[in-house]
């Protein structure tokens, strides 16, 4: 129990659902609740299954790519900063918005939002390290239902944004999607200085 106490609240800190929920918003201020629905189970999805295989794979995964979690941690966090000028400026897929089907404008869930914001650095070194000092299946197990449970948590945060948009109406919807902007561009740019005081100390 205090294995699965502890992955839990890992998990959490990480995941951090009240902190992802007005960039989910702002990420996906354009989709139908219908869309928005689907693209939360989405992001969860996408989630679960890049942990499942660095829980499954780890450090091999890293190992047989030749990646370090360095780079792993600047790639994400480029990514994330382009996703975040978007917010910050207005800017993305506005005028495909209605051409586009509505599994491509759900693809929003997968990337950014499932990999590398829900699924990230941090989620995928945590993974690989409590699989690494867990004994035996039940302490894998554990590890899982902790893991799970996280998710689960973060599922109900994005579920239920849509509360938020009834609450703040559409400008304020706009206003956190600035706001949301300048929080995430403040993660990409810490995720690529760690990178880089990563690389800088192993050399």
């Amino acid at each position: 129990m205090n294995l699965f106490g502890e992955v839990v609240v890992t998990m959490l800190v990480i995941l951090d659902p009240p902190g992802n929920t007005p960039i989910f918003l702002s990420v996906t201020q354009n989709l139908t609740q219908k869309e928005r629905h689907k693209a939360a189970y989405l992001a969860i999805g996408t989630a679960f299954l890049v942990i499942s295989m660095f829980a499954i794979g780890g450090q091999s995964i890293l190992d047989y790519l030749n990646v370090s979690v360095p780079a792993l941690q600047g790639a994400g966090g480029m990514l994330l900063l382009l996703v975040a000028l978007q917010l910050l400026y207005g800017k993305g897929h506005e005028n495909s918005y209605e051409a586009a089907t509505p599994e491509q404008r759900t693809s929003v869930a997968m990337v950014p939002l499932g990999t590398p914001l829900l699924a990230g650095p941090g989620t995928i070194v945590a993974t690989i390290v409590f699989f690494q000092e867990a004994n035996g299946a039940t302490e894998w197990f554990s590890v899982l239902a902790g893991i799970a449970v996280a998710l689960s948590v973060s599922l109900l945060a994005l579920r239920f944004s849509g509360l938020v948009v009834k609450i703040f109406r559409p400008a304020g919807v706009i206003l956190l999607a600035r706001v949301a902007g300048m929080i995430l561009a403040a993660v990409a740019v810490q995720m690529i200085a760690d990178s880089i005081t990563a690389f800088v100390n192993a050399s």
